[in-house]
């Protein structure tokens, strides 16, 4: 390789890092110092530590773009296009995901019994999130969590508010786990672990599940506990049903409006019906259409798809959580036989 090549990969590499982490000095902000204050106010933090943490953030630009406006735009025009509900299908259903999740319950099975007994939530819907959150631990993130909830604290977007919270929260928890917050890995927005907990979640949710005196959800036995108290108190009935596929006139559907956010009572719901007899459900249900190349696939989703939807704000994302549970379920049989 010639010695004008090689240099010209180093100033290429050198720029990338220049643009995607770049070290800025947070000290100068004042809703740094107001958080600053606040910490060592109320929460019993050593302003030196806190001012050495903030001179030197690394800025995580591409973390930023997802909570910027143009980000935004650029969503919105993809989902016009038809075939939203393949693709996504495709990227978190496939095969590979089911035989990990499979594998995933035989090998966490006592965890998972001991957390329906306690919570009364079905193993296969623990594995489901754990699965397309983390792909059962081996894609939790590679973003540094301080420095990822500091530029979108600080950084101008959409979501400042909340994310400043997200990263009292963090440093909160770091204290009390007597951890470097500089050393700690997860999701473009902060989340950790196997089972992608926000940093405010810890406190309310997190939960030592294997009894080592740690709350620890990297490992698999407290990601599990963790899971299952979140959807136990979000609202989580064992007894209920979670969806069901509907018939309805047409390839499309526009009729009503579609998603967790709205309710109907089926006997308005005229010319549509569960095309599963044996669907049980007497209240309220949500219109949950999955848009696929040729046509929408129309479902009703309960109070536990709801549930569902605290996990994360997303129809198919909710969805996906129930296809991948019952497929792990059946996969999960036939690995027990």
């Amino acid at each position: 390789m010639k010695k004008t090549t090689i240099i010209k990969l180093i100033l290429i590499f050198l720029l990338k890092v220049n643009l995607f982490s770049l070290e800025t000095n947070y000290l100068h902000n004042e809703e740094t110092s107001k958080l600053i204050k606040d910490l060592v106010k109320n929460h019993g933090f050593n302003k030196t530590y806190l001012n050495r943490l903030f001179s030197s953030v690394k800025v995580q630009k591409s973390a930023l773009k997802y909570y910027t406006q143009e980000k935004k735009k650029d969503f919105e025009i993809k989902k016009k296009y038809h075939g939203s509900w393949d693709r996504y299908e495709k990227k978190l259903l496939n095969q590979e995901r089911i035989d990990t999740g499979a594998k995933f319950m035989k090998k966490n099975k006592e965890a998972l019994n001991k957390a329906y007994k306690k919570y009364g939530v079905q193993p296969e819907y623990i594995a489901a999130i754990i699965g397309i959150e983390s792909f059962y631990g081996k894609y939790s993130g590679d973003y540094p969590v301080f420095d990822a909830l500091a530029t979108l604290s600080f950084e101008k977007n959409r979501r400042n508010e909340f994310f400043k919270n997200e990263l009292k929260e963090f440093l909160i928890l770091t204290k009390k786990n007597n951890q470097n917050p500089k050393n700690i890995y997860g999701s473009f927005a902060g989340a950790i672990g196997l089972a992608q907990f926000m940093p405010s979640n810890f406190k309310k949710l997190a939960i030592d599940f294997n009894n080592d005196g740690v709350v620890d959800l990297d490992n698999e036995e407290d990601a599990i506990g963790s899971v299952a108290k979140y959807f136990n108190k979000s609202g989580w009935d064992r007894m209920t049903p979670v969806a069901t596929r509907v018939s309805y006139e047409g390839k499309r559907f526009d009729k009503l409006k579609t998603g967790f956010k709205y309710k109907y009572k089926r006997s308005k719901l005229k010319g549509i019906k569960p095309k599963d007899d044996n669907f049980f459900y007497p209240r309220k249900v949500h219109l949950i259409k999955l848009n696929r190349y040729k046509f929408d696939e129309l479902w009703y989703g309960t109070k536990n798809f709801y549930v569902i939807t605290r996990y994360n704000r997303s129809n198919y994302y909710a969805m996906a959580v129930y296809k991948l549970a019952k497929k792990l379920r059946k996969a999960y049989r036939k690995k027990s036989v």
